[in-house]
């Protein structure tokens, strides 16, 4: 740790009008609340930045740096003020926390996304954020942004949910709320009703959802058209014996043995499931090929041959080959692909757009992949930024790569 600074000394820093020692002085955990009140004034970026980083710093220059002009001191604020709310001592004066609650306010409403999502990383979890704040940002246009708060704030009460599920025109938002634990039977109900595709099959795949009987009869009802939801309907802990029957009834053969595997079955639907496993191995094969297979397989060789490029991903999104498209997506990025295929099914572009990112081909590929694989409409659409560069920021793309568990 450094040796003390003298007030002389702290001065003739300050008058000197030494960067560098200016800068030192501005990162330094002793230094005087007033000079880092004058730093953050009148310093140079990078000491702004300093003070921005140091937990010293008071609460006056914090909510100074709020409205600095340099948005990396922003982010760094924001970076810092989540992680000093759970320390903010219990007998701190009035002023240090309406000071600390405008600073946070002012971050939450910041007009870079970047510095409103690493905040919202930030305070994700804790019980001590003012919940008009937590408010603001669970209603960010951003799915960067709201996401984490809609998923993990431990502020937002069941009717808080259901009002957002009610009111919100983001299809991310019922996604991020169905992958809340725990939910409750009352937003699960919530979410079922919308029956957005993405939005259920994470509901279902999340095993701390309470979902009532009747919820999940309903899904059921719409179940057998739409397979996205087979397997995490299968894979439900509280299926009663009748809705194992009914799923029986249309899930492929492979969960149709996984549903024979459950403990607990009762006699008539032991019987069911066997006549149902009689009956899938009697049925005439429609198709000679695997149409997923197919893909894969003809992925592959493009690969091979140095031809899976964005032609080819392009051509076939044109085309509408969303088994093509996913494959080529999964291969070019060295991801699962599942994980390809819940980022086509979850019906946002950003996600999607990261994706084609990663896997180095260009924004207009991306453009064609939401338009004619996603089928996103209007204002769902994420357009290129000047006509041809991906709108969104490196470390955006690398947040939604990373929500979904990619690593680029």
């Amino acid at each position: 740790m450094p040796a003390a600074l003298s007030r002389a000394e702290t001065l003739r820093i300050l008058e000197t009008r030494n960067n560098d020692a200016r800068e030192e002085l501005a990162a330094r955990a002793d230094a005087a609340p007033e000079v880092l009140l004058f730093l953050a004034s009148e310093g140079s970026i990078k000491a702004r930045r300093a003070i921005a980083r140091n937990a010293s710093a008071p609460a006056h220059a914090n909510r100074l740096l709020a409205e600095d002009t340099d948005e990396d001191v922003r982010v760094e604020l924001a970076r810092k003020i989540g992680r000093l709310l759970p320390g903010l001592p219990e007998d701190a004066g009035e002023k240090m926390r309406v000071l600390t609650v405008e600073t946070l306010e002012r971050l939450a409403q910041d007009q870079l996304p970047r510095v409103r999502r690493i905040l919202a990383e930030e305070i994700k979890a804790l019980d001590c954020v003012p919940k008009h704040v937590i408010d603001i940002l669970a209603r960010d246009v951003e799915e960067t942004v709201a996401a984490p708060i809609l998923e993990y704030s431990p502020l937002l009460s069941d009717a808080d949910l259901v009002e957002i599920i009610s009111t919100s025109q983001a299809r991310f938002t019922l996604t991020a709320i169905a992958a809340r634990k725990p939910l409750s039977a009352n937003v699960s109900d919530a979410i079922a009703t919308a029956l957005d595709v993405p939005a259920v099959a994470a509901l279902l795949a999340n095993s701390t959802a309470q979902i009532r009987e009747q919820t999940l009869e309903k899904i059921i009802d719409h179940g057998s058209r739409i397979t996205e939801w087979h397997q995490p309907l299968v894979l439900r802990n509280d299926l009663s014996q009748r809705a194992i029957r009914r799923i029986a009834g249309f899930v492929s053969a492979a969960l149709l043995d996984k549903l024979s595997e459950r403990d607990g079955l009762d006699k008539e639907t032991k019987s069911v499931l066997a006549k149902r496993v009689r009956a899938r191995i009697d049925e005439p094969v429609e198709d000679e090929h695997d149409p997923v297979a197919q893909a894969q397989s003809d992925v592959a060789l493009l690969m091979k041959e140095g031809r899976l490029d964005d032609f080819a991903v392009e051509k076939a999104a044109e085309a509408g080959k969303r088994e093509f498209v996913i494959a080529a997506l999964a291969l070019l990025t060295r991801t699962p692909v599942e994980t390809v295929r819940r980022i086509v099914q979850s019906g946002t572009a950003k996600p999607a757009v990261a994706l084609v990112w990663h896997a180095k081909l260009s924004m207009r590929v991306a453009f064609k992949v939401q338009t004619f694989v996603m089928r996103l409409k209007g204002g769902e659409l994420l357009p290129a930024r000047d006509g041809v560069d991906f709108p969104l920021t490196d470390d955006e793309m690398l947040w939604h790569l990373n929500y979904f568990g990619i690593e680029a």
